[in-house]
């Protein structure tokens, strides 16, 4: 059970570091904010206090990331990635994404990843958390920690097993 509460916890954050990136390509013409910038603004790094310099470390850590799995990807995957968070998030704008699990815990299982496509992203995610670690303070790696388990818990009691 652990586990799969451990794996369940790396997929949330893996899409959350992977999918950000895209939709802000895919929007790259938007006048409005960037969904990667709202995501800043409204998401747990917000909630830590990071430094300026903090922030900018994240930043950079999360374009070498999603330059690394862009490189992973086929153009063919590419396309059809950035297809689907672009009507992602047209979903979203209208209200018409339900909360919790939904299309997006999906997207990446319809691309139909290889193998070694899906440990090479696993290996990119997992270096990927560790910078991030890296540059957080031990007590907003603590802060971090606890809002992750809290996720896990919400997580556990909107999709029982």
């Amino acid at each position: 059970m652990k586990l799969k509460t451990l794996s369940l916890i790396a997929g949330t954050l893996a899409l959350t570091l992977i999918a950000t990136p895209f939709a802000v390509q895919a929007e790259q013409n938007s006048s409005s904010p960037q969904p990667g910038q709202e995501w800043q603004k409204k998401g747990s790094f917000k909630k830590l206090n990071l430094t300026a310099e903090q922030k900018a470390k994240m930043k950079e850590i999360r374009s070498n990331t999603r330059a690394q799995i862009e490189a992973v990807l086929t153009p063919e995957q590419k396309t059809k990635l950035q297809a689907t968070m672009a009507e992602y998030k047209a979903q979203r704008q209208q209200g018409q994404r339900k909360e919790g699990r939904g299309k997006k815990g999906d997207i990446f299982a319809s691309l139909g990843l290889s193998t070694e496509q899906k440990a090479k992203m696993k290996e990119i995610r997992e270096s990927s958390k560790q910078q991030m670690d890296a540059v957080l303070t031990p007590e907003q790696r603590s802060q971090m920690q606890q809002m992750r388990e809290n996720m896990r818990s919400r997580r556990q009691q909107n999709n029982p097993q």
